[in-house]
């Protein structure tokens, strides 16, 4: 197991799918247009966190998943809300990740199961199998084989990240991951993350795809190809059902992109443009800068939609109504 290397194959449905998604990439301007998207960006993270949930059977709708991340007193299951306040903390946390260490695999997890399970952030002590109703389809290693496996599978993966192509190496390890199975709970949506902090190293732009919406359609095909590749002993056919769900959420990205208006308001759109980067500023001199004299006009129409998006944030958020209060672009 020293030299282990996790068998696949190179078809021509995965080099046509390549070839589909880099044009698409191309076709997003080098993330230029996310770039002048905010709401766009912030909308694709909350999908990303409700399908990634989902899956995994929250039962919480996009629209509370919306507003659990925007501070709104939401009515539901403690721990369901408890799952998504996790994974909104560690999808934020991309960017420091990184992806060929153990030790931040096991800090994601912990911050995605965070009060929610006993063994968080540790691999699994006990015994693992999948079943299909009575009948066990897959039993996942020994647990004192857990750490081997993954720190292998790490290594491999740097090792082969310049050599073979990201799309198909954040798949292979997404299915590599889930056929070991190192966690007791939570193993779905820490490699779901996971494949997407992979991407991101290679792109910037998979900050803000949302994979994780394109899979919760084919959830039933997303498992299947999971059996299938088990029974099969490679990843091949995983790997050709992950780049059909990158192309097709990059194709819907697409046409999202080119909808800018429909995501920011003018009133917005003048805010946003008085405000300096990194300068926090009241609401008197925003005013003041926007020419504006009615509170109530400022605060419906420029300051409440630009602060429920995300646009903006409080600098003392624990007193919203504070005369000191100011305000700094996001």
């Amino acid at each position: 197991m020293k030299n282990y290397t996790p068998p696949f194959e190179i078809t021509n449905i995965i080099l046509e799918r390549i070839s589909s998604i880099m044009k698409k990439i191309g076709k997003l301007d080098n993330y230029k247009n996310l770039n002048k998207m905010p709401i766009l960006r912030r909308n694709n993270r909350i999908h990303s966190i409700h399908s990634s949930l989902a899956i995994e059977n929250n039962t919480l709708s996009f629209n509370q998943v919306k507003d659990i991340i925007n501070g709104k007193l939401v009515i539901g299951e403690q721990k369901e809300i408890q799952e998504v306040k996790n994974a909104y903390k560690a999808y934020e946390m991309m960017k420091e990740i990184n992806p060929y260490s153990i030790e931040d695999l096991k800090k994601i997890h912990g911050i995605i199961t965070f009060l929610t399970m006993e063994e968080s952030g540790e691999f699994r002590k006990g015994n693992e199998g999948v079943f299909d109703g009575d009948v066990c389809i897959h039993v996942c290693p020994k647990p004192k084989m857990v750490e081997p496996l993954i720190s292998q599978l790490l290594d491999w993966t740097k090792k082969n990240k310049d050599t073979i192509h990201p799309l198909i190496l954040s798949s292979i390890f997404h299915y590599e991951f889930v056929f070991i199975h190192p966690f007791s709970d939570g193993n779905g949506r820490t490699v779901r993350l996971w494949q997407n902090i992979l991407l991101y190293n290679w792109e910037k732009i998979f900050e803000y795809v949302p994979i994780e919406s394109q899979i919760k359609k084919y959830q039933d095909e997303y498992y299947k190809a999971i059996n299938n590749c088990n029974a099969k002993g490679n990843s091949t056919e995983f790997i050709e059902f992950m780049l059909k769900m990158i192309d097709e959420v990059l194709e819907d990205l697409i046409k999202n992109t080119s909808n800018e208006a429909n995501y920011i308001s003018p009133y917005v759109k003048k805010l946003l443009a008085v405000m300096e980067d990194d300068i926090a500023m009241s609401s008197k001199e925003l005013m003041e800068k926007l020419k504006l004299k009615s509170r109530i006009s400022f605060r419906e129409h420029y300051l409440k939609p630009a602060l429920e998006n995300g646009l903006i944030k409080m600098t003392n958020p624990s007193k919203p109504t504070s005369k000191n209060q100011t305000y700094y672009k996001v």
